[in-house]
C-alpha cells in the first residue's frame, strides 16, 4: 500500500530483508555447484543424468555442501522468524535510525555466519556472528511483546 511506502523503518526492513533471502539462493546455487563440479551426487538418478553410476560417490568438498544444508536451515531458523519479527516491529514506528541499526546488525550477522561457514573461517567466528545476530531479534521480540501486552 501506498502509506506502508511511507513508512522509512518498513522499507529498511523490506531492503535488509530481502539482501537476506538473496543470501540463502546464493547458498543454494553454490552448494549445487560443488556438486555439479565435483561430480559427486547424492542419488543415483542425478549420478545416471550426469555422467553414470560412478558418480554417486561421496567428495569431502560435496559432505561439506551437504553440511551446508545445516546452514541453509539455520539460516531458514533465523532468517524467518526475523522476518515476522522485523515487519511487525516496523508496525510499532520505532526510531528509523534504531530500527536500521536492529536490521543490518541481524543482516551482517548472518552474512558473516555464511562467510564463517563457507571460508571455514576459525572458531568462534561463526558463533559469534550467531549470537550478534540474535541480538536485535531478542530486542524486537521484547518490544512487540511489551508493545502488545495491554491488549493480552
Amino acid at each position: 500500500s501506498p502509506r506502508m511506502m511511507e513508512n522509512k523503518v518498513f522499507l529498511s526492513f523490506a531492503f535488509y530483508g530481502t539482501i537476506l533471502i538473496l543470501k540463502m539462493y546464493v547458498v543454494a546455487i553454490i552448494t549445487g555447484q560443488v556438486r555439479l563440479r565435483k561430480k559427486a551426487f547424492a542419488n543415483p538418478e542425478d549420478a545416471l543424468r550426469n555422467g553414470g553410476l560412478q558418480y554417486y560417490r561421496e567428495d569431502p568438498d560435496v559432505e561439506r555442501c551437504r553440511r551446508r544444508v545445516w546452514a541453509h536451515r539455520n539460516d531458514m531458523e533465523n532468517i524467518f522468524p526475523f522476518l515476522f519479527l522485523g515487519a511487525v516491529y516496523s508496525l510499532l514506528e520505532p526510531s528509523p535510525a534504531v530500527a536500521r541499526l536492529h536490521f543490518f546488525i541481524f543482516c551482517a550477522g548472518r552474512i558473516v555466519h555464511t562467510v564463517a561457514y563457507l571460508l571455514r573461517l576459525k572458531a568462534p567466528t561463526r558463533s559469534v556472528a550467531y549470537s550478534v545476530a540474535q541480538l536485535p531479534c531478542f530486542s524486537m521480540a521484547l518490544q512487540i511483546l511489551l508493545a502488545a501486552a495491554p491488549y493480552w
